[in-house]
């Protein structure tokens, strides 16, 4: 073959599925639909979209969507604290059963599984926080099954659990990106203020591009080359 000749490649794929096992994350995975007296509640397959608009947004400079970023992030650390220090309790408890006693994990003989199309990392970490609630609502149901823990136990637990990720959907919900460039908001014209007045002042660190999630792409500009990630005293050239 001639060393000079371009390589053409595809792009990489794979198949990427979730498996649940509980009707309690089945539940947070679908949402609700909006009805008389209940307002709608985002699932993870509206939230996996706005990770995925606000991917994109961050990639062509929409400050915003940084910020988005960011909270969701720093939404996702916490609630993944949270589950796993309900999981431990839990852990803890089983430990105090009887050694004689043998119990093995409870696991769905017909789960639920979703093939998953997810273009953003924050996506992923979302899914992978519903599985650890999978997981914490596997040993509460077992715990209270095993007498453990009483029903009103385990509805504590599940509700604690469940409610991290309504809260992570929730944040997502209000999250919007601008539609604008960190340039327009330099320029300070009349969108730009308009969009800054309906959508609250920026940190500093995030309108100069000095703060970004850890998973923010790259910068694309028209003029530029792609610019990753800066840190404070880093230079773009």
């Amino acid at each position: 073959m001639d060393a000079f000749h371009p390589l053409e490649l595809g792009a990489l794929r794979s198949n990427i599925s979730l498996t649940l096992h509980t009707f309690h994350a089945a539940l947070i995975w679908r949402g609700r639909t909006a009805r008389p007296g209940a307002r709608p509640i985002l699932g993870m397959a509206g939230y996996i979209q706005v990770t995925n608009r606000l991917k994109q947004a961050a990639a062509r400079d929409d400050p915003y969507a940084d910020w988005a970023m960011c909270q969701l992030e720093a939404k996702l650390e916490s609630a993944k604290a949270s589950i796993g220090e309900l999981i431990q309790h839990l852990k803890r408890i089983h430990e105090d059963r009887p050694g004689q006693v043998y119990v093995g994990e409870n696991l769905n003989q017909h789960p639920v599984i979703l093939p998953l199309f997810i273009g953003s990392q924050l996506g992923f970490l979302g899914v992978y926080l519903l599985t650890d609630y999978d997981v914490l609502a596997r040993r509460a149901l077992l715990a209270h099954h095993t007498a453990l823990i009483t029903q009103q136990d385990m509805a504590r637990i599940l509700d604690s659990g469940g409610r991290q990720l309504r809260g992570l959907f929730d944040l997502a919900q209000r999250c919007k990106p601008s539609g604008l460039s960190r340039e327009d908001f330099q320029a300070n014209h009349a969108e730009a203020q308009a969009v800054r007045a309906r959508l609250g002042a920026l940190p500093e660190d995030i309108l100069s591009g000095v703060r970004r999630s850890q998973y923010a792409p790259s910068i694309v500009r028209a003029r530029a080359s792609p610019i990753t990630n800066l840190h404070p005293g880093e230079s773009a050239t």
